[in-house]
């Protein structure tokens, strides 16, 4: 192998970061034989140079000049698993411009800033690589570009954030209340200090826009996913679920659709669910990922496996980079941009779903009367209704027919208003089969 070594500069060295920089030390002869030449540490950037991170690394690679070290014109390629989009934005385009190929974990920098980056990429002529943003060790966004190119894809559905996972898995089996979930995640490292981003689904929504970029060839500002976390999941709803032979999942939907207008377009939703327990889905457990892809012509794929932590998501990190330098080698790149033609986006207006209902009542059989009447009036069909009784409080337990969701949330607003109703009704959506609705 007479090949000059590649320099690789990464910035940030947390989790991720410091599984990347040992793949790169403890493999570099496994490496070279991959990429068909040696690859070398140009740098690593972080914040606080005094922090030992127990990498046998020469002490002179370390720096906390970031901006330095992405515009070295002999660095090939820069690994970026720093959070937020700033100063990542600004570091990458910048290492990009100075003809640096990008691998990137940063499912906030994507989503926010995807079409600008590819932009950049073909201009200079170089990569642009980000399969460890979605579901860490999974392989999941090449086959949607590559494998599945020539397919037409109708529906994308999955469990893609390992926290959420693992607190709402934790509330199935032990009956608990949330609070006390999100605290064994954050003890046991399922869940940052601050796990704001995954409970409140932001960071599911930030990874379906980037899947709706490579499913739907278009690229969807991220306020375009509908969003709701999973911080008011009860011990009931999760109850309820387990009565209907159901668990609770918080979901991301991407599904082509016809509009009230019978305009086809694509509605982005993320939202906990209750999924049936022989839903593929219903199995993912702890901090595992699953998704499902659905085309006409394949059927439904699973692609499920270890969807967060260190070592899964270097494997990716780490994958892209050797994809990456191999094209150095031969003497090309490829930005790998979807297409930026944008396609109509629908609203959680345009869905139709079914749901579970919870209806607090002071008087169960006469407020069932009431309760299926403002149903009817509303277009709200009732496939099932049941009794329940919990903490010595009477409630009435309804799954619906398929309806619109403003029609469902309507109806939600009459009932509360009802003399017979006592507790504002819950509601939750149903993750059926996209025949089934």
């Amino acid at each position: 192998m007479n090949a000059e070594p590649l320099k690789v500069a990464v910035l940030g060295c947390g989790v991720v970061g410091t599984e990347v920089v040992r793949r790169l030390s403890e493999k570099r002869d496994l490496l070279a034989d991959r990429i068909g030449a040696p690859i070398e540490l140009a740098g690593v950037a972080v914040r606080d140079l005094r922090r030992s991170r127990g990498l046998a690394i020469d002490p002179q690679l370390w720096t906390d000049d970031p901006l330095a070290l992405v515009k070295r014109d002999d660095v090939d390629i820069v690994v970026e698993l720093l959070s937020g989009t700033e100063p990542a934005h600004s570091l990458i385009t910048t290492a990009m411009e100075h003809g640096a190929s990008v691998v990137s974990a940063n499912k906030a920098l994507l989503a926010t800033h995807g079409p600008a980056l590819h932009e950049t990429a073909a201009l200079h002529d170089v990569d642009l690589t980000y399969e460890a943003s979605v579901a860490a060790a999974i392989p999941l966004l090449r086959p949607l570009r590559d494998s599945l190119g020539g397919d037409r894809i109708t529906r994308v559905v999955g469990v893609v954030n390992g926290t959420t996972n693992y607190i709402l898995d934790r509330m199935t089996q032990t009956g608990g209340a949330f609070g006390a979930a999100l605290r064994e995640a954050v003890e046991r490292g399922y869940a940052e200090a601050d796990p704001t981003a995954d409970v409140a689904g932001t960071d599911a929504a930030f990874k379906a826009v980037i899947l709706a970029s490579l499913a739907f060839h278009t690229w969807m500002p991220p306020e375009h996913v509908y969003r709701e976390g999973i911080t008011g999941v009860t011990a009931t709803d999760v109850a309820d679920a387990r009565a209907c032979d159901r668990v609770v999942k918080l979901v991301a939907v991407l599904e082509r659709i016809p509009s009230r207008h019978g305009r086809e377009g694509i509605l982005a939703r993320v939202h906990p669910a209750m999924v049936p327990r022989t839903h593929p889905l219903a199995d993912v457990r702890g901090a595992d990922n699953g998704v499902i892809v659905e085309t006409p012509d394949t059927g439904p794929l699973l692609f499920r496996g270890a969807g967060a932590g260190g070592a899964p998501t270097s494997s990716a990190v780490v994958g892209d980079l050797v994809t990456a330098a191999r094209r150095r080698v031969l003497g090309h790149q490829e930005t790998t941009a979807p297409a930026t033609a944008p396609e109509r986006t629908q609203g959680i207006g345009d869905l139709r779903t079914r749901y579970h209902l919870r209806i607090g009542v002071n008087d169960s059989l006469s407020g069932l009367d009431g309760v299926t009447s403002v149903l009817r009036f509303h277009d709200v069909g009732v496939d099932s209704a049941r009794r329940s009784r919990t903490a010595g409080r009477d409630a009435l337990v309804v799954i619906t027919d398929a309806v619109r969701e403003p029609d469902l949330r309507t109806a939600v607003d009459v009932l509360a208003g009802l003399p017979s109703v006592d507790t504002p009704p819950r509601f939750m959506r149903l993750l059926d089969p996209a025949d089934a609705r």
